[in-house]
């Protein structure tokens, strides 16, 4: 086969999101791959080659025309989650979003096969866009190889004083979206304050969003921060690099991703595979790949608070980091490429098994 990958969200303001680094892997595995297929890989508006069998268009938001207009070549659209449609109030789209919506919806029910990240963004895919199931790809994604447990000293002590950080914190890194569930982890740390044992434990947001106060939610999360009396407790680095983040990771006491909702959680499994011990919603996505890691509601606050008490009072962190470790194996970049390979095979023959 001659398959043809658009990696435009390599080049955009994607490059550092999730769906660049999915784009940016998904590359590295299939190039990797022993198959005999062909791959072309390009940017929007680049010419293809002549002899192409089929597209891959490894992004897809609902209010952005993401799909091609017109294509005489079969395609494969990876859609990762339709978060924002399964919780429309919190993410209103206008009147030009709907219209590109349905644009959006009419071409990927055209699309030869869907691939997305969990089963339930298969669900939400099938009930909102109206693809039959056995149209859709399941394939979980993998951290990066560089993300693995830090343990040399210099490395983690150098690491420790670039970006100030505490001898014990909680850590949370990703974007400031509603379904990420900021507000729900600020009250439950606020919580896990009132303990003498924790008083001087730290909160660490990672991620370049946290940053710009501009954004009327990082706006909103430091007012937040101040109606709780944590301004001392909270520190938020922004952008760290993946290499720098695997030490970050290593040294965290306990990684918790509080979502209401996730297409797949880069992060769960990328502190997993560094050793950190995690805490989870029990919800979406998450409660496929947490493996051994401490699940909680999201929606109450104190359950959050308990998750993470559980781990920094635990007397043996170690063994629930050996079972994250462990588990994290079973996701590899491999086993997606392989599995990529396998859907674009299915698309080709026209399969819908």
């Amino acid at each position: 086969m001659n398959i043809a990958i658009d990696i435009t969200p390599m080049h955009s303001g994607h490059k550092m999101r999730g769906v660049g680094s999915y784009t940016r892997l998904l590359k590295e595995a299939l190039e990797k791959s022993k198959s005999n297929h062909t791959f072309y890989f390009f940017t929007r508006g680049e010419k293809l080659p002549g002899k192409i069998d089929l597209i891959h268009y490894p992004y897809f938001d609902p209010f952005f025309l993401t799909l091609p207009f017109m294509s005489s070549i079969p395609y494969v659209v990876t859609v990762h989650d339709l978060i924002p449609l399964t919780y429309p109030d919190k993410f209103p789209s206008g009147l030009r979003g709907e219209l590109k919506w349905r644009i959006q919806k009419f071409f990927l029910q055209r699309a030869r096969r869907v691939i997305t990240d969990s089963h339930a963004s298969q669900k939400d895919i099938a009930t909102i866009a109206g693809i039959p199931n056995n149209k859709i790809e399941v394939i979980y994604l993998a951290p990066s190889p560089v993300f693995r447990p830090i343990r040399s000293k210099s490395i983690l002590d150098s690491v420790r004083k670039r970006y100030m950080l505490p001898q014990q914190f909680v850590l949370f890194v990703g974007d400031v979206n509603w379904n990420k569930n900021i507000f729900g982890l600020l009250k439950a740390f606020a919580i896990v304050l009132r303990s003498e044992a924790f008083k001087h434990t730290r909160l660490v947001f990672v991620g370049k969003a946290f940053l710009d106060e501009q954004l009327p939610e990082i706006q909103r999360i430091n007012a937040a921060i101040s109606d709780l009396n944590m301004g001392d407790s909270v520190v938020k680095l922004g952008f760290v690099s993946d290499e720098d983040l695997a030490a970050v990771y290593s040294l965290a006491s306990v990684y918790v991703q509080p979502s209401y909702a996730e297409g797949f959680g880069f992060p769960v499994s990328e502190a997993m595979a560094c050793g950190c011990p995690v805490v989870v919603s029990d919800a979406s996505s998450l409660s496929e790949i947490a493996g051994p890691a401490v699940r909680v509601n999201p929606n109450d606050p104190s359950d959050i608070a308990s998750g993470i008490e559980q781990i920094l009072r635990s007397r043996d962190n170690h063994a629930l980091s050996k079972k994250g470790i462990a588990w994290v194996k079973n996701f590899s970049w491999e086993k997606v490429a392989q599995q990529t390979i396998a859907a674009y095979k299915r698309a080709l023959r026209g399969d819908l098994q």
